[in-house]
């Protein structure tokens, strides 16, 4: 591959008008990061606008990719988040469906494909003269690639934790464009259950869950591996890596890993 291996590290967006939490992650997660990735109301809860924050991450000279979800939105909301977005300088964005809120309630309006089709003709729209073409990714499960998602600029693959079904599943995947797989920090047994719970086909090792009930910091040091595994494979652009609320303890143990270099480059 002719791009470098990039780190695109996702914070925890505020559920409160206070940016502060904002800004010592992003301070954090420097030392290993190329971009950072705000959710948009995850888990159905929700927080500060993301074209806000990644806004305010470009303000703290990083690179911010806005997270918008489809069931949060309707058009009208949809076109505002761009308008906002172009106003801010915020140019990337990651385009998903999201989680099924509590309520069991969504707009229905939007769905992913359209609001790339509606961001990709906002380059044809006056109202955007002047201001650079958006760069658009979306989300994919372990499952061929549609051929309307391979027209994103980057792709980010779900959540896994087993190097060979993601390598599998990139065998799968032609596309001239970044493809990160996703990694996240395993902070507890519980959390092992909920992943398992509402991420379709995903496998999470019982050894990984048996040790981090003994000891937290086994997830962080399996997802460190994982991400080392995941570069020395030269089968990805990237990933997506989620450190939840261990990001002080990832990055510390995360940078010096990333200064060596890569054992089987391709």
């Amino acid at each position: 591959m002719t791009r470098g291996f990039e780190v695109v590290c996702e914070i925890e967006p505020p559920t409160r008008p206070d940016l502060r939490r904002v800004r010592h992650q992003i301070g954090v997660l420097d030392a290993v990061a190329d971009a950072f990735l705000i959710p948009d109301n995850h888990i159905g809860r929700a927080t500060v606008s993301s074209v806000a924050v990644a806004h305010e991450v470009q303000a703290m000279g990083a690179t911010g990719i806005a997270c918008l979800n489809a069931r949060d939105r309707n058009l009208l909301g949809f076109q505002r988040d761009l308008l906002t977005a172009a106003a801010y300088g915020v140019q990337r964005f990651l385009f998903v469906y999201g989680d099924k809120p509590a309520s069991g309630n969504r707009t229905g309006e939007l769905t992913v494909r359209s609001m790339l089709d509606q961001a990709r003709a906002a380059t044809a729209d006056p109202v955007f003269a002047g201001h650079p073409r958006f760069q658009i990714g979306v989300a994919s499960g372990m499952r061929p690639l549609p051929a309307w998602k391979q027209q994103a600029d980057f792709v980010f693959a779900q959540v896994s934790y087993s190097l060979d079904d993601l390598l599998r599943w990139r065998e799968t995947v032609t596309i001239d464009a970044p493809v990160y797989a996703g990694v996240m920090v395993l902070a507890s047994a519980a959390m092992a259950r909920n992943l398992a719970a509402t991420i379709p086909d995903i496998t999470i090792p019982d050894a990984l869950v048996q040790a981090v009930e003994h000891d937290p910091d086994a997830g962080i040091a399996a997802a460190c591996e994982h991400v080392m595994a995941i570069r020395d494979s030269g089968a990805f652009d990237g990933v997506h890596l989620v450190p939840v609320s261990r990001y002080r303890q990832t990055a510390a143990r995360l940078e010096p890993l990333l200064r060596e270099p890569p054992r089987n480059p391709r």
